[in-house]
């Protein structure tokens, strides 16, 4: 029999190692330059385009261009989604465009990226979550949806509709008293974990994108605070056990410690020359495995991806209906 762990996560009994907390599913901060496995290949690959949607870089119109407009508004917190296959599509792709220029914009000023994400653009990665929960759930609308994307956009949202639909399968409804019961925060800035992250790359060589899909999946980067159901802690979800052994004497609710630790585990458990490995010892699960690798595969295309699951919220799948655990209010 399953076990079951916060939010209706199913937990195979014979797992060992880390239990993961959460998760009905599911995403800021630009580091400075720092010594990584990789070198400058690392630096590139972990650094946003600044680009608009459009292509071009922010701010670069040209001589004598017109002032830009405006940006647009973004959706309110629990406005609702459109239904039909082009409009969906088309709200979509105006989402991703926005939340890219939202991630550009705030990552462009460091000292800015250090602080918390601004509110659109946390506004603009949840009604981008949404659609991708709908998605996720809806298989016939999702593929009637993609069939209108352009292909490089179609791959994009495969992935994110794999990775989120794979953890929303191993999820079971749990009572709204019981999800209200999860204690959440606010999580270390984004620049301070991706530092962390690319730390553990450089000691473990363990990509920091695998380590940040992990994290984003079992606590939405340290959002999560209570302990699961089988006694899994901290922002990386260990149990006690695996952490004596893996944790490095660290502190396992410490951020820092605890992806550090998950990258010393990863290590001895596989990685990086068979990861799939390696994340099954993580948690037990084909499907959770399929899960990370695809949140993996999108950092690693488009390190916005990072920022933007960094701002995706935790939501439980209770027996009414989702019920979003953290972010904006609604109207």
């Amino acid at each position: 029999m399953p076990i079951l762990g916060w939010v209706g996560m199913r937990l195979s009994p014979a797992r060992a190692c880390l239990a993961a907390l959460l998760v009905a599913v599911p995403v800021g901060g630009c580091a400075g330059a720092d010594g990584t496995a990789g070198g400058e290949a690392a630096r590139r690959r972990d650094t946003p385009r600044a680009t608009g949607p459009s292509g071009t870089p922010p701010g670069d119109r040209g001589p004598g261009a017109a002032p830009s407009p405006a940006p647009p508004a973004p959706p309110a917190a629990d406005t609702a989604l459109a239904r039909k296959p082009s409009a969906l599509a088309a709200e979509l792709a105006r989402t991703t465009d926005r939340l890219n220029a939202a991630i550009d914009a705030w990552t462009a000023n460091p000292r800015r990226a250090a602080g918390a994400p601004p509110a659109e653009l946390t506004l603009w990665a949840l009604h981008h979550q949404r659609i991708y929960r709908l998605l996720a759930r809806e298989e016939g609308l999702a593929e009637r949806t993609l069939e209108r994307l352009p292909d490089d956009r179609a791959e994009e949202a495969r992935d994110h509709i794999t990775a989120v639909r794979e953890i929303l399968d191993l999820a079971e409804p749990v009572s709204v008293a019981k999800a209200r019961k999860m204690r959440t925060q606010d999580p270390p800035p984004a620049g301070t974990l991706r530092r962390h992250m690319r730390d553990a790359e450089r000691r473990f060589d363990v990509d920091w994108e695998l380590l940040a899909a992990i994290m984003h999946v079992e606590t939405k980067f340290g959002r999560v605070k209570s302990a699961s159901s089988t006694g899994a802690q901290g922002p990386m979800q260990f149990m006690p056990p695996t952490w004596q052994a893996y944790g490095r004497g660290g502190d396992v609710h410490d951020p820092r410690d605890a992806i550090l630790g998950a990258a010393n585990y990863l290590k001895a458990s596989g990685a990086p020359g068979d990861v799939k490995r390696a994340v099954f010892a993580y948690n037990h699960d084909d499907r959770y495995v399929r899960s990370v690798l695809a949140h993996t595969r999108r950092i690693k295309a488009d390190p916005r991806a990072y920022y933007t699951y960094y701002n995706w919220q935790v939501f439980a799948l209770t027996d009414k209906g989702d019920l979003r655990l953290t972010g904006p209010r609604g109207d």
